[in-house]
């Protein structure tokens, strides 16, 4: 699985505990990111800049939800963005 697939559903799902199925809706929600299978954890991107997309849908869930929010999708990602290059890391998640 690519590894901004990953990432992102990691960061879903890791919302998902807080706020349940609304993590997903709001997902739903992020422009260049299409939810295929929300039961399932499947989402693709459709848009190149796949760092874009993952700092749309922190930013959709700190909107509502707040910072707290913001840390959350931090620590979701950490394990995955530790193998990447600084240039890779979305800034959402620095």
């Amino acid at each position: 699985m690519p590894k901004f697939d990953q990432i992102a559903i990691k960061i879903i799902k890791e919302q998902e505990l807080v706020v349940g199925p609304l993590a997903w809706s709001e997902a739903k929600k992020v422009q260049g990111l299409q939810v295929i299978d929300d039961k399932n954890g499947q989402v693709s991107f459709n848009d190149s800049d796949q760092k874009g997309v993952i700092n749309r849908l922190v930013d959709q869930y700190s909107k509502l939800f707040g910072k707290a929010s913001r840390e959350v999708c931090r620590e979701a990602a950490a394990s995955l963005i530790a193998n990447l290059s600084p240039q890779e890391v979305p800034s959402s998640l620095e």
